[in-house]
């Protein structure tokens, strides 16, 4: 795992957009079916937008029909925290990116069952796709 990001406020400020800031470090959530990654199926590794870690590949994304790019796990355990969240009057389970700290979204039940089970619902403002390199 590479070293922790810590950065000031007005530091994140600076290197995320307005929409980034909202969602990564103020745990805001993106409408449905606005972010760019909704509808993408290109190869390749979903970095944190904050700080650039490794959170999920390609290979575990799927089509949830909720609005929200949705994975059946992260790239490696270690990639990310899961946290207890009680907002809005629910009880969920937040994914963070254990790198950083930064929102990334919530983890549910209702995935795949041949692939565990589990949906993580995540922000595509939380992400940036790194495609595979095509061989030459």
């Amino acid at each position: 795992m590479d070293e922790k990001v810590t950065l000031t406020d007005d530091e994140w400020r600076q290197r995320l957009t307005p929409e980034q800031y909202s969602v990564l470090r103020k745990s805001s959530t993106e409408r449905p079916f606005t972010g760019q990654y909704v509808h993408v199926n290109d190869k390749g590794v979903y970095t944190c937008a904050g700080c650039g870690a490794e959170l999920f590949t390609s290979d575990t994304k799927f089509d949830s029909g909720t609005g929200w790019p949705s994975f059946t796990e992260p790239a490696t355990a270690a990639s990310v925290d899961l946290r207890e969240d009680r907002a809005h009057g629910m009880l969920r389970t937040e994914v963070t990116c254990k790198r950083c700290g930064s929102h990334l979204g919530h983890l549910f039940p209702d995935g795949p069952k041949d692939a565990g089970g589990m949906r993580y619902c995540i922000n595509s403002l939380s992400l940036q796709l790194e495609p595979d390199e095509k061989p030459a």
